[in-house]
């Protein structure tokens, strides 16, 4: 059963639209439960919310700002029962800027940062997110989060892709910790110039904390 929260306010034009077309997926059964604020008369409840704008939607664990069409929830509605939902929810805050939520998130939820790796892995996966990952592994460096990740980026590191190799090798190195450098070795002598720079680049992280 799903669940969505909308807040609204006077004089939004867009608002109105983001309330009928989830009037109409209640109606379908698409959604089971539709809560709505209005955010001027509960300030409060928005502020605890972190809310700044409307419409702000929320559908299952995924928060959307500004103006959604009834298409656009209805992908939000089926990713809450995706495998590959978050991932997507990450992919669209990174390249949009939101690295911010992102880093927000998973201080919340630990268990979030195993979505990074496979995010790696997608080829799915934009170059604006694949860049936000770069700076979440950096934000959390040498942090019992990411080192929490050396078995996934130790498989990582046996993809035929040499880029996928080389992200995975570096961020190896920025989780500073001495278990991670048997995987980072084991690229020394791989055939793509950039990774064997990164495995002396990722040692010296890891050595320089050692």
């Amino acid at each position: 059963m799903i669940k969505v929260e909308l807040f609204i306010a006077p004089g939004c034009p867009h608002c109105p639209n983001v309330l009928q077309a989830l009037s109409e997926l209640i109606k379908t059964g698409e959604i089971a439960e539709l809560e709505i604020s209005n955010m001027a008369l509960v300030p409060e409840k928005a502020q605890a919310l972190n809310i700044r704008s409307v419409p702000w939607t929320k559908i299952g664990p995924f928060e959307l700002i500004g103006s959604q069409t009834k298409a656009e929830l209805k992908t939000w509605i089926d990713r809450v029962q995706s495998d590959t939902g978050m991932q997507e929810y990450f992919d669209e805050l990174l390249k949009a800027g939101g690295l911010s939520k992102v880093i927000q998130l998973l201080k919340k939820d630990p268990e979030l940062f195993t979505i990074l790796p496979k995010m790696m892995l997608n080829d799915e996966t934009s170059l604006g997110a694949k860049i936000g990952i770069g700076a979440l592994f950096e934000e959390f460096q040498g942090s019992t989060f990411i080192q929490a990740l050396i078995p996934m980026l130790g498989e990582l590191i046996q993809s035929e892709s040499p880029n996928i190799r080389n992200d995975a090798c570096y961020y190896l190195g920025l989780t500073e910790s001495p278990d991670a450098i048997t995987a980072i070795k084991s690229l020394a002598n791989d055939e793509t110039l950039e990774v064997r720079e990164t495995v002396q680049d990722a040692l010296s992280i890891i050595n320089a904390k050692v």
